[in-house]
C-alpha cells in the first residue's frame, strides 16, 4: 500500500504521533496502572476500557508510521490554469440541473460531507489536470458515469486547515 501524501500531510501525521507518544501514551498507561489496582480483573470495567484506550492508541500510531514508511511524497505544484492539489472547483452538473463546489485533496484528508473530495476518487480523478471550460466524464463504475462542466478554479495552498482524517 503506497498511498500519495505532501509532505504537509506527512508533517500532520509526525507531529500526532509525537503528541500520541509524549502526551498520551503516558497518561494512558498511568491510567491502566491506577485502574489495576481495583482487583479482580475479570470483572474490572474501568482497567478493559483503559486497555482498550492504551491500545488503540498504539494502533494509531503504528498506523501513522506505517503510512509515512509507505508514502510517496507528490509535489503540490502545477499549472496555474489546471486543477490541482487543494484547489477549489466550481463545476455545473447538467444531469442535476445544480452547481457544487469541490476542494481536491490527499486520500488521508478527505471530508466528502463538506465536498473535500480525495484526487483518487472518481470525480477528483475526472478534475485533476483539466481546466476551465473543459467537460468531464466522472465515471463511477462501469455501467454509471455522468458529465461535470468546469466553471472556475480558485488555486489553494495547503493551509493546514485539513485535519488528517481518524479511524
Amino acid at each position: 500500500m503506497h498511498d500519495e501524501l505532501t509532505t504537509g500531510d506527512i508533517q500532520k501525521m509526525k507531529d500526532e504521533i509525537e503528541h500520541r507518544t509524549r502526551v498520551l501514551r503516558p497518561q494512558l498507561l498511568a491510567e491502566v496502572k491506577r485502574t489495576r489496582e481495583y482487583g479482580d480483573l475479570s470483572e474490572n470495567y474501568e482497567y478493559k476500557a483503559a486497555k482498550q484506550e492504551k491500545n488503540r492508541n498504539e494502533s494509531r500510531i503504528r498506523y501513522l508510521q506505517q503510512m509515512i514508511d509507505t508514502a510517496i511524497v507528490v509535489d503540490k505544484s502545477g499549472d496555474a490554469d489546471t486543477v490541482g492539489l487543494f484547489d477549489r472547483v466550481t463545476v455545473w452538473i447538467p444531469e442535476d440541473e445544480e452547481e457544487a463546489v469541490f476542494r481536491i485533496v490527499t486520500t488521508v484528508r478527505v471530508n466528502a460531507l463538506e465536498g473535500i473530495i480525495s484526487k483518487e476518487s472518481p470525480i477528483g480523478r475526472a478534475l485533476m489536470g483539466r481546466k476551465v471550460g473543459d467537460t468531464v466524464l466522472v465515471r463511477v463504475n462501469d455501467s454509471f458515469s455522468y458529465k461535470m462542466e468546469i466553471k472556475a478554479i480558485e488555486k489553494g495552498e495547503d493551509e493546514g486547515d485539513i485535519p488528517i482524517n481518524h479511524y
